[in-house]
């Protein structure tokens, strides 16, 4: 099942420092070079070349570019579809802000946990509390079979 190998490479990351519009395990990511990175290595090759972008990207124009993207190479989750490890979470950082920062389900259940790569902490695991989950604007989940 492709949600325990998303898992698996995504804890793979874990410690990795955090540094904007990077890619590389152990070195240096953000949030969406993490997704880039365990993509490669549960898929293989990334489906399209990443623009630059800053820290505040889209919000002037209020553009969803993540989202489209998101929905371009994953599989886009119903409000009502239930958490599954592997899931990927677009989070608005605040309330009416453009959806910008993703994390990876790890845990489900009484304690359910993600994996995100956060400014100042880099590569971590974190409960995915009450007020991360009210953040949560849309979910996905990996493509599977082949490439």
């Amino acid at each position: 099942m492709i949600g325990a190998q998303v898992v698996a490479a995504a804890r793979g990351w874990l410690g990795t420092p955090y540094l904007h519009q990077c890619s590389s395990k152990g070195a240096g990511t953000d949030c969406l070079g993490l997704l880039r990175g365990v993509w490669r290595e549960v898929r293989g090759t990334e489906p399209e070349p990443v623009p630059r972008y800053s820290a505040d990207w889209s919000e002037a124009a209020r553009d969803e570019r993540l989202w489209r993207a998101a929905r371009r190479h994953l599989v886009e989750l119903a409000a009502l579809d239930a958490d599954e490890p592997g899931d990927v979470a677009l989070f608005r950082m605040r309330s009416g802000a453009v959806a910008k920062h993703l994390g990876i389900i790890a845990a489900i259940g009484a304690s359910p946990t993600f994996i995100h790569a956060y400014c100042g902490h880099g590569v971590v695991e974190s409960p995915l509390s009450p007020p991360w989950r009210r953040r949560i604007a849309a979910r996905f989940r990996f493509p599977e079979g082949a490439i």
